[in-house]
């Protein structure tokens, strides 16, 4: 019996190795490909496959959101995320969106391989957890903006603006002890605790516009 695969990632040379790499094992074959969030759903809808390989971070729809849509359109096909981001918080944004294993792009082909063979066993593949404060380096500024609601955004960019705690509470209606909530929730996503990280983050995310 073929295992059909579908495969997602917006860098083309990464993915067309990865397709030529898969299609060497017996029984496999990729039945697509797709550059961004939005074409993985449409053709996870329209092919059905049994497996398919997300890319985490991607144009248009990141990974997160486009395993909930596969898994939407398509219930019975596996998701295998695959990132450059070893961070613990990505692997459970994951995994609670549908993918069923988690393989870094810089670990060899055979546990991509191992990955899809479990997930079709209906068995999960974990990779090496990191701790999830591991600095700004081993995040993705896409990947964190879009866990952010736009309320925490709002708080975030005037934080970075300079703006203090009662200022932010009056120009958003809100009271300073909600101001400070958001503060503390924006620590706890981002894994940042101090203003000048924030700052930077919200630079990289373009939050705000770095000073010319």
């Amino acid at each position: 019996m073929t295992t059909t695969i579908l495969i997602a990632d917006d860098h083309r040379l990464f993915r067309q190795g990865l397709v030529a790499l898969l299609r060497d094992q017996s029984g496999w074959e990729v039945v697509g490909e797709a550059d961004d969030g939005v074409e993985a759903v449409r053709l996870a809808e329209a092919l059905q496959p049994q497996v398919a390989v997300v890319d985490v971070e991607m144009p248009k729809m990141g990974g997160v959101e486009a395993a909930r849509g596969i898994r939407r359109v398509s219930s019975d096909t596996r998701i295998v995320a695959l990132s450059m981001y070893a961070d613990a918080h990505y692997q459970e944004r994951m995994r609670q969106a549908g993918a069923s294993a988690y393989v870094l792009k810089n670990e060899a082909i055979d546990d991509l391989v191992a990955a899809i063979h479990a997930v079709l066993r209906g068995e999960s593949f974990p990779t090496a957890a990191v701790p999830r404060k591991t600095g700004l380096s081993m995040r993705s500024a896409q990947l964190d903006r879009e866990a952010l609601s736009e309320r925490e955004c709002e708080v975030l960019r005037m934080l970075a603006q300079g703006r203090g705690t009662k200022e932010i509470a009056q120009a958003l209606g809100i009271s300073p002890k909600t101001v400070e909530t958001y503060r503390s929730r924006l620590t706890n996503k981002l894994g940042i605790d101090n203003l000048s990280g924030l700052v930077r983050f919200a630079i990289r995310a373009g939050i705000i516009l770095p000073d010319p």
